[in-house]
């Protein structure tokens, strides 16, 4: 990776395949990948005060207050394992939250970030979503097969049962979908005179990391990629995301 560019975002709307390929990345680069709605989820699972009052929101589909995201968002930077950089994955939602960024990236020496903004159809979107199931125990995410709707369905890590998380039911996804847009196009302009790649997120998961993987071997390049849709692929057995 770039000397100056330390720090990858993931811009797109929830079920673009961010996790999937922060994960993929994280591991190729050596770097941590974090996710802030992951860390929300596992203060609401702590059943702390704080974890109920982000409980109520996240299951209306709404966004976090800017201040405590940037705090859950400051804190996790400062730690060690990140002196080296991150993936940023649903970090920053917002242009506010895209300035306090700029700011910690500068107070913790870290160069400006590389932009990597997933697009994809809405309701491949909410096809995708709607085959979402989580291990309670260790938080790992899966996608099912279309016809169990989850049932029976466990995790290959720990044996715990597969469960619909509250934030990816059909109506919250869609008022999650459009709170994404109300959004996407300031932060995107706050971004695109930088270093910015517009992905077709639609392609399978070994398309997008290899893109992806060419982008930062060229990071002073700005690639707009717009390439068709496909169709999801129904999967016939759980399968990690």
């Amino acid at each position: 990776m770039h000397a100056q560019r330390k720090v990858i975002l993931f811009l797109g709307p929830p079920g673009s395949g961010k996790g999937t390929q922060a994960t993929r990345l994280s591991a190729a680069l050596g770097v941590p990948a974090i996710s802030t709605g992951e860390m929300l989820r596992r203060e609401c699972r702590s059943g702390s005060s704080l974890g109920k009052a982000v409980q109520s929101v996240l299951v209306t589909g709404q966004l976090v207050s800017d201040e405590l995201i940037n705090q859950v968002v400051g804190t996790r930077l400062s730690q060690r394992d990140c002196e080296q950089g991150c993936i940023l994955d649903g970090y920053p939602r917002t242009v506010s939250q895209a300035r306090f960024l700029d700011r910690l990236l500068g107070t913790l020496s870290l160069g400006g970030p590389v932009v990597f903004d997933f697009k994809v159809d809405t309701e491949q979107v909410i096809a995708r979503l709607g085959r979402r199931r989580q291990c309670p125990e260790c938080g790992h995410v899966f996608t099912v097969d279309p016809g169990s709707q989850g049932r029976d369905l466990v995790c290959e890590r720990d044996g715990a049962r597969l469960v619909l998380r509250s934030d990816d039911n059909p109506a919250t996804i869609r008022a999650r979908l459009n709170l994404y847009e109300e959004h996407a196009g300031e932060l995107v302009r706050y971004y695109s005179a930088r270093a910015y790649h517009r992905i077709s997120a639609s392609r399978t998961p070994e398309e997008v990391s290899a893109e992806l993987l060419r982008n930062l071997e060229h990071p002073t390049e700005r690639t707009i990629v717009n390439r068709p849709q496909v169709p999801v692929q129904a999967r016939y057995r759980a399968q990690s995301v």
